[in-house]
């Protein structure tokens, strides 16, 4: 898989197409307008050159050069591997593989989501080419963390999940976990739970932001609190994980809570937005 086509140019869709073309692919990034082209192209750039200024590559240019980021989906037509990266939202997604379906002309082409929840029976059977359909679900920053989950549905073919293997472990370099496909797949399962015990905890009055992500930090030694990684992921998104776990399992502790749909309600977003538990500059 040589051709490769990114549809969306927010965190993820960026960081998924910069890891390509740092590995040497030619990538196409499809955008929704043409101004969120642009300021998709802009977020490359200065993600690109930010590698550069701390040595991680040689020269930004060079990566750029490999990269268009366009306004529609026409340029995916010739595409070995489109990666799907839109917002969390399933009506979307399965609009989205519903047009790819129609222009993606190689039979042999794989159609991936980054979801970090949706099943992925729900976009496959959106296509009528389900055996190439799987989750391919990179973390966030993309080109710095090694993990990559495969999720293949009940109708995706060996063959279509051994590909994706070999060009996450042997292009991109990165590490491959295999995953059922169920809501929340493997880390979002573990993970949302423990967030959104956290924004509890906030929201009970129990502790304050700041002790709550101290605590963990200094004595559980996490890299950071869980109410600032959900601010790094953005409360939009931990809210329609957690919506989309609870829909499948109907446990509470994947049920949002109050507070964190106000937040959300409000813009209050996280770092994207400069506020959400924490504020930032």
């Amino acid at each position: 898989m040589q051709k490769i086509g990114v549809v969306g140019c927010g965190l993820m869709g960026a960081g998924i197409a910069e890891v390509c073309a740092r590995a040497g692919l030619e990538v196409v990034v499809a955008e929704s307008t043409q101004t969120a082209a642009e300021v998709g192209r802009t977020r490359l750039e200065k993600s690109l050159i930010r590698a550069e200024e701390r040595g991680r590559i040689d020269s930004a240019a060079q990566v750029l050069d490999r990269i268009r980021v366009v306004y529609g989906l026409q340029e995916m037509a010739d595409r070995d591997l489109v990666v799907e990266a839109i917002l969390e939202d399933e009506g979307a997604k399965i609009a989205l593989f519903r047009q790819l379906d129609k222009i993606v002309t190689s039979p042999a082409a794989v159609l991936a989501s980054n979801t970090s929840s949706i099943p992925i029976m729900k976009l496959a059977v959106a296509t009528s080419r389900p055996s190439h359909v799987l989750g391919v679900h990179f973390f966030n920053p993309v080109p710095v963390l090694s993990l990559v989950e495969l999720v293949p549905s009940l109708l995706t073919a060996n063959e279509t999940t051994e590909r994706a293997r070999t060009f996450v472990e042997k292009t991109l370099g990165k590490h491959a976990i295999d995953c059922r496909d169920r809501a929340g797949f493997v880390v979002n399962a573990l993970l949302i739970p423990f967030v959104l015990s956290a924004i509890r905890m906030l929201e009970s009055g129990f502790a304050t932001a700041q002790d709550i992500d101290e605590g963990l930090v200094r004595g559980a030694a996490h890299p950071q609190g869980p109410l600032a990684l959900a601010d790094l992921i953005g409360l939009d998104t931990v809210k329609a994980v957690a919506e989309s776990l609870y829909d499948e399992f109907k446990e509470p502790l994947y049920a949002s809570p109050p507070l964190l749909a106000r937040m959300v309600d409000a813009g209050l977003l996280g770092r994207k937005t400069g506020r959400g538990f924490h504020t930032y500059a």
